[in-house]
């Protein structure tokens, strides 16, 4: 008997979490179906039946291009995303210096200014490994595009911050890139700038990237250098760094900030910078793709419907999802989700699953443990239809 959402919470409160969630920690990795036969993959669309924008294609130029990257063929092989793949939410502006030219000013309140140039970063950098990034505004649910993950090449934004000593007033790193200051955005505002405390960049393992998937960085994701915050959304990992200065604990939050404050949990639009809470992706899944399998022998075999999601955020490895097909009374517990082996990462899941009859079924996921924020799977932020056709 299936269990609806909140019958499943309650049974997490009469039974102790560990019992119940004791099925996500012994869970197998992803195998195909037992004894089926993969007929073919079926689309994921939105809710209002509009199609899905190209993936791999740069739409549009400076701050309002996109490139979208397909999230649909995404395996247990294949969880890096090529370069050529990896979402853009903003093109190089085009007046950018040269990488040999490259100079990050240090400054603001500190004793002595510094510089650091690409050359002293490129010997400080080492293989981090696999991070994702997603955008704030990854909302379109023809694909949820905006999201992809890379292997980094990068040196720790602290140890080279040290190189110069902040004042005693100095609490706060404001990390600056260059923008397009000329071409008017129907999207966007120039000003590309985050403004952190050195305990969250700590925590997070910040750092200022030269390269991915073991090559420079492009222009369009940031060449010659970015600031990566693994974990936090893609609008503070600011491109083309040009400097990064110590400042007051009232320094007034950046127009970066302000433009994404709904989109990173904040409470309005606070003014300064020091009322601004992390802006740390939460857990959070979708679906990527809906398999059709058949089961049995001859015409007269079942169908059975693999779904294959990822699920990435927080700093679980090990987060108890529910999956709905019927809205948000009929939530299960998705029957194959491992541990993630890396929380800063994406990982896969996969639920196995026979519907009713014919038609579009609406597929949302929520978390189980209401102790793990999840604000956007709470309010059913990534789910996706299928057009269901034989069952």
């Amino acid at each position: 008997m299936a269990l609806n959402r909140r019958a499943f919470l309650s049974t997490l409160g009469a039974t102790g979490a560990a019992a119940v969630l004791e099925q996500w920690v012994d869970a197998q990795p992803l195998l195909p179906p037992r004894g089926g036969r993969l007929v073919r993959t079926m689309p994921l669309g939105r809710l209002d039946g509009r199609p899905k924008p190209p993936t791999g294609v740069l739409l549009g130029e400076g701050l309002d291009a996109r490139l979208f990257t397909d999230l649909s063929a995404l395996d247990v092989d294949r969880l890096v995303t090529p370069t050529s793949q990896f979402y853009v939410r903003t093109a190089h502006p085009p007046l950018l210096p040269p990488a040999s030219e490259w100079r990050i000013s240090l400054g603001g309140l500190v004793d002595k200014t510094g510089v650091l140039d690409r050359p002293t970063i490129e010997r400080e950098a080492k293989d981090v490994g696999l991070r994702l990034m997603e955008c704030a505004g990854n909302s379109d649910p023809a694909n949820f595009g905006l999201l992809s993950a890379a292997r980094w090449t990068g040196a720790d934004l602290l140890a080279l911050l040290d190189r110069v000593r902040p004042l005693a007033n100095a609490t706060r790193i404001k990390v600056v890139g260059i923008d397009d200051e000329q071409q008017a955005s129907v999207t966007s505002n120039p000003g590309a700038s985050w403004i952190f405390t050195r305990e969250e960049l700590e925590r997070a393992g910040a750092f200022l990237a030269v390269g991915m998937n073991g090559a420079p960085l492009t222009l369009d994701h940031g060449a010659p250098v970015r600031l990566v915050v693994p974990n936090y959304y893609g609008c503070c990992c600011i491109k083309w760094v040009s400097s990064i200065d110590w400042v007051a604990d009232d320094e007034p939050a950046t127009l970066q900030m302000m433009e994404f404050s709904a989109r990173t949990h904040q409470a309005g639009v606070p003014r300064l910078a020091r009322d601004y809470t992390p802006p740390a992706i939460e857990v959070a899944a979708t679906p990527v793709r809906v398999e059709q399998w058949a089961m049995g022998q001859g015409a007269g075999g079942r169908m059975l419907y693999r779904v294959v999601g990822i699920r990435w955020g927080g700093r679980r490895a090990e987060v108890p999802l529910t999956i709905s097909f019927r809205g948000p009374d009929a939530f299960v517990p998705v029957s194959n989700n491992p541990p993630s082996p890396d929380p800063a990462t994406w990982s896969l899941w996969s639920h196995e699953w026979t519907p009713d009859a014919p038609g579009r079924y609406q597929i949302a996921l929520a978390v189980a443990d209401r102790a793990l924020p999840a604000r956007r799977l709470d309010r059913a932020y990534y789910t996706r239809t299928v057009e269901i056709d034989r069952v």
